[in-house]
């Protein structure tokens, strides 16, 4: 374990500050992508993980986006009304239902990305391939830290 008294606590501060920024205006620029969409941002979620993760129960789904299972539902019920997703019996446990990401809902998800994505290109030109890579380290370590 490393020496907590390392980092100055008004180093700490600022750090956690702009974090909270960044995630703030990423969120809200997501959202103003979204906007265009016939999507909420919890369906965005839900569509995200089923495109990382594969197809999944709704129990599963629930506990990754930390909502209620009826919540969870709900969603999913939305969302295959809209064509974006489908229950799907598992073969081998009929009892057991899987959530599958639809065409519509993958088209969606990978276009949604994509734009986050290019916002993400278009603000990071201030930066030159050495800082652009040592961000992305850097980000990269601290998530694997907190893991």
């Amino acid at each position: 374990m490393k020496d907590h008294s390392t980092h100055s606590s008004e180093s700490v501060a600022i750090l956690e500050k702009e974090l909270r920024y960044i995630s703030h205006l990423i969120k809200q620029k997501g959202r103003e992508i979204l906007s265009n969409y016939t999507i909420t941002p919890p369906q965005f979620i839900a569509l995200q993980w089923l495109h990382e993760s594969g197809d999944m129960t709704i129990g599963d789904l629930s506990t990754k986006m930390y909502l209620a299972f009826s919540t969870t539902t709900d969603l999913v019920d939305r969302m295959e009304k809209n064509e974006l997703v489908q229950r799907v019996r598992d073969e081998n446990d009929r009892r057991v239902v899987r959530i599958h990401l639809l065409p519509e809902g993958e088209r969606i998800i990978q276009e949604v990305i994509l734009k986050r994505q290019n916002y993400l290109r278009d603000i990071t030109q201030e930066f030159n391939a050495e800082e652009f890579e040592q961000l992305s380290r850097t980000l990269q370590k601290l998530h694997l830290l907190m893991k």
